[in-house]
């Protein structure tokens, strides 16, 4: 009977050593992805790189302004041809331009009254005023240079250019002028008062600007 109990204890005591055991093993971790255990932590995926924009396109600069009659030191031709233009006798002037501390005006010389060479030269409407060549003739450029002469202060082909009688330069009291950089046939024109083009055989035109 002591012999049977002995080995009923022994065989219990047994079993709560494997029972302790087990307790004590690490559980794996519970996860609803079943290969969440298998594959280990998720790697975070590589940021992605920002596209570097295209650099903006500058939009071209815009042309100097010019008259609208084609007048302008360029040219295509380097001769004027028949018809040969009468002297100019006069210079129309008009305000090409307002802007908020100056005027931009435009000088247009021309020749007449003579109805028949404006007609030889393409104007078929019966004016007797007319410029040397039409707008972009091949030389017009050429005939007006060889018309209208070159400026007194600037030595370009275009009209001498004056504010009040007096010639254009730095800033005065009252009225003055600046010659255009890039156009003889075109000036600035600063405060009120009367601006005056005049070509080499002495016809003039003007403008009163308020």
């Amino acid at each position: 009977m002591r012999r049977l109990l002995g080995l009923a204890l022994i065989v219990a005591a047994g079993a709560g050593a494997c029972k302790t055991i087990r307790e004590e093993l690490p559980t794996q971790p519970e996860s609803s992805d079943p290969d969440a255990v298998a594959n280990g932590p998720l790697i975070p995926a590589a940021p992605t790189s920002t596209p570097t924009p295209d650099p903006v396109q500058s939009e071209p600069l815009p042309e100097p302004p010019g008259s609208d009659d084609g007048g302008g030191d360029g040219g295509s031709a380097a001769y004027c041809g028949d018809p040969a233009p009468p002297p100019i006798s006069q210079v129309n002037l008009r305000v090409h331009t307002r802007q908020t501390t100056r005027s931009i005006l435009d000088s247009s010389p021309v020749v007449g009254p003579d109805v028949g060479y404006c007609r030889q030269i393409g104007y078929t409407d019966g004016r007797s005023y007319c410029p040397v060549r039409p707008p972009g003739h091949p030389e017009r450029s050429a005939c007006e240079a060889a018309s209208v002469g070159s400026a007194a202060d600037t030595g370009r082909p275009g009209p001498t250019w004056s504010a009040d009688g007096r010639g254009c330069g730095r800033a005065t009291s009252g009225a003055y002028c600046r010659n255009h950089p890039d156009n003889q046939y075109l000036v600035y024109a600063y405060g009120s008062g009367t601006f005056s083009a005049c070509v080499a055989n002495g016809a003039c035109g003007k403008i009163r600007l308020p």
